[in-house]
């Protein structure tokens, strides 16, 4: 096994019998016991997985196996596996087991994928450095004196440390595309609505959104479109025919656009935006029209998206109480003190932060202030979205304004709530977006990557012209 190998490149050997998947499979568990430090996974099938890598090495000898025959994934801490535990990287959650599993799981399942663990995250998927765990935070593989980036750190360590070959992830402002940005991996976010939600704990349900991380994106096209399509569980959900996402030959890019504001960001690192420069004016060289749009809500974007995604962690959060689920004090006397003791006990402190922020917008007489007025700023924020790609194909620009930073040196809250100031965007609009690895800073060789935005729907495009980019980036 090849380290940071990638799905697409092992299946002819699977195919063939050049390589088991028992095979396989132990070499992945072998990979997880070397870099237990890192704090990626909570929990390992291992006995699980090496008994399912059995049964689908023979359904490969019998010629009936599925598209993922062989594929290995580890699942964020938030997302349903029927008879596993999963907990938010929450106290309030320790010991839960899930009754049913996600829909997008069951879909990678029935195509005989192999789950092979559960991943660390932020708390709740409320988090931009992983740090905010119960269980610890998780170390960037590439370097452990520096943070992963969140909340889906664990899932990308582990597709990034060889120890898995997908790792999905859930995106509420960045969680996927952050992270990948952090430690040379891909992270894709569908449109929102592409992938059911049902089975995914949710942080803000209109802002959520499942994906996977990968190292190539053959990979995470293939996931993607296993896990896309209608389901009946999930209202929100887009009826639209699924393309075939897998192939990546061709794509109608011909314009794309790059954000003014964004290059001229104070916050953003001048190598990161010397490097960007010079992929669009390569990319300019190739033949296509690069031009400058202005955007000028950039600086509302963060605003306007905690705003929104606390009050609605507010709501859902409600139901961890002791009462419905979760932790129950064992020093509470009284209904009143079951409810504030175990909420108290259970929640960290990023999480405790972001329902009591969430409450107080819902609040009488700030309602109208906060929320119904973030609310306002989101629509300007997709029409202005929607306007851009009605003459252009892309947005290009930098994942993140930094690389990866050292672990507890960010320690004021609304930094920290920055390191997503280019994310967030797409969620707020409900755009489809990837991060790609691009370069390594010269400093700290910390990885960076560059982020594209399609038009809603526009997925294959979307994945198709992130191949040939990743083809002439040097």
């Amino acid at each position: 096994m090849v380290e940071n190998s990638s799905f697409s490149s092992q299946k002819e050997l699977f195919d063939k019998g050049t390589l088991s998947v028992e095979e396989c499979v132990n070499s992945f568990l072998n990979k997880i016991n070397e870099r237990n430090n890192l704090n990626a996974f909570l929990e390992v099938y291992s006995e699980e997985a090496i008994r399912r890598a059995k049964e689908i090495d023979q359904k490969i000898k019998a010629g009936n196996q599925g598209r993922l025959a062989g594929m290995v994934i580890g699942l964020k801490d938030n997302i349903a596996f029927k008879g596993h535990k999963f907990s938010a990287s929450s106290k309030i959650l320790e010991g839960f087991e899930s009754q049913f599993s996600a829909t997008a799981v069951e879909r990678l399942l029935n195509e005989d994928a192999i789950i092979i663990g559960r991943l660390n995250c932020d708390e709740f998927a409320m988090g931009s450095s992983n740090e905010n765990s119960a269980y610890g935070p998780v170390s960037n593989h590439l370097n452990e004196d520096y943070v992963p980036g969140g909340s889906s750190g664990g899932s990308t360590v582990a597709v990034g440390a060889g120890m898995c070959h997908v790792a999905l992830g859930s995106d509420t402002g960045g969680s996927i595309r952050q992270p990948a940005s952090f430690t040379g991996t891909v992270g894709f976010k569908p449109t929102y609505g592409r992938i059911s939600r049902y089975g995914l704990i949710a942080y803000a349900s209109s802002f959520d959104q499942i994906g996977p991380f990968s190292n190539s994106i053959e990979d995470a096209a293939l996931v993607s479109e296993i896990m896309m399509g209608k389901d009946e569980f999930d209202s929100t959900l887009s009826n639209k025919e699924v393309p075939n996402l897998s192939d990546l030959n061709t794509h109608s890019v011909k314009r794309i656009a790059y954000i003014k504001e964004i290059f001229e960001d104070d916050g953003l690192d001048q190598e990161i935006k010397n490097q960007c420069n010079q992929l669009i004016e390569k990319l300019k060289s190739e033949g296509f029209e690069v031009e400058e749009v202005s955007f000028p809500y950039l600086d509302k974007l963060v605003p306007a998206y905690y705003v929104l995604t606390t009050a609605e962690a507010s709501s859902n959060l409600s139901r961890f109480d002791g009462v419905h689920y979760g932790h129950q004090s064992k020093n509470a006397e009284g209904i009143d003190e079951i409810y504030k003791l175990s909420r108290s006990e259970g929640f960290g402190p990023e999480v405790k932060r972001r329902i009591m922020t969430g409450t107080f917008v819902l609040s009488h007489g700030f309602y109208d202030a906060y929320y119904s007025q973030g609310q306002k700023v989101r629509r300007v924020i997709r029409d202005k979205t929607n306007e851009i790609f009605q003459s252009y194909d892309m947005i290009i620009g930098p994942t993140t304004p930094t690389t990866a930073f050292k672990k507890n040196a960010v320690k004021d809250p609304i930094t920290m709530y920055l390191q997503d100031i280019y994310t967030v965007h797409s969620n707020l609009s409900g755009n489809p977006s990837i991060s790609i690895p691009f370069k390594n800073h010269s400093e700290n060789n910390m990885p960076y990557g560059i982020q594209l935005m399609a038009d809603h729907f526009e997925e294959k495009d979307l994945l198709a012209f992130s191949k040939y980019l990743s083809t002439i980036i040097d």
